[in-house]
C-alpha cells in the first residue's frame, strides 16, 4: 500500500498530479452547476453572496485540466475558515488557509485523480479578478487562444511543478485582468 496523500512530499504529489491538460468538455458547465448545488446547501448558513465558475473550464473552447474551479465569496462580516470547517467536515480537503482566502480540493486520491476533480476557492465579497479574466477571454476568444497556446506550452515544461506552472501563467493573466478591469468597469 502506498503512501497517503497527507503524508506525500510536494514533488510526490506534482508526480501523482501532472499538469495535463484536455480539450475543453461540454460536461464541465454541468459539473459546476451540481458543485454550485451542494456548495449552496452545505454553506447555507453562511449567506454566500455568489457562487462562480472560474478558471480555464470556464472559458469557451480552451483546453484546460480536468479540474473545475469554483469561487465562493462571502459578505466581510462571515468567517470563512468556519464555512472551511464545514466543507471539510462534508469531504473536501483544506488545502491551503490565509487571514481571507481558503482553499480547499475534491478528487485527489491516493491513485490520482479521480472521475471528478474540483478546486473550491473561499474569499470575501470584491477578491474576484478571476470573474473580469474569465468574462474577457470569453469575449475576446482570440486572447483565449493565445492564453490556450501559453498554457501548452507551459504545461509541457512545467509538467510535474504546479507552482512553476501556475507563476509562469501569472503575467498574462494579471495583464488581461487588468484590460478587463477598464473594460468591465465595476462590473462585480
Amino acid at each position: 500500500m502506498g503512501k497517503d496523500l497527507s503524508e506525500m512530499t510536494l514533488e510526490e504529489l506534482w508526480m501523482l498530479f501532472p499538469i495535463t491538460l484536455v480539450e475543453h468538455k461540454d460536461n464541465w458547465a454541468d459539473d459546476y452547476k451540481q458543485m454550485e448545488k451542494l456548495l449552496e446547501k452545505l454553506l447555507s448558513a453562511f449567506s454566500v453572496y455568489r457562487i462562480s465558475h472560474i478558471g480555464s473550464t470556464a472559458i469557451d473552447g480552451i483546453m484546460a485540466k480536468d479540474i473545475i474551479d469554483v469561487l465562493v465569496e462571502f459578505p466581510k462580516d462571515k468567517d470563512i475558515k468556519e464555512a472551511a470547517e464545514v466543507l471539510a467536515n462534508n469531504g473536501f480537503v483544506i488545502m491551503s488557509s490565509e487571514d481571507r482566502r481558503v482553499s480547499l480540493n475534491r478528487g485527489y486520491t491516493n491513485d490520482g485523480f479521480a472521475d471528478k476533480v474540483y478546486h473550491i476557492h473561499l474569499r470575501y465579497a470584491g477578491d474576484n479578478d478571476e470573474l473580469y479574466f474569465r468574462d474577457y477571454l470569453n469575449e475576446y476568444h482570440w486572447i483565449a487562444e493565445q492564453y490556450e497556446k501559453l498554457k501548452l506550452a507551459f504545461a509541457e515544461k512545467y509538467r510535474n511543478n504546479r507552482d512553476a506552472y501556475t507563476d509562469a501563467k501569472s503575467l498574462f493573466i494579471n495583464m488581461c485582468t487588468t484590460e478587463a478591469k477598464q473594460v468591465y468597469g465595476d462590473k462585480y
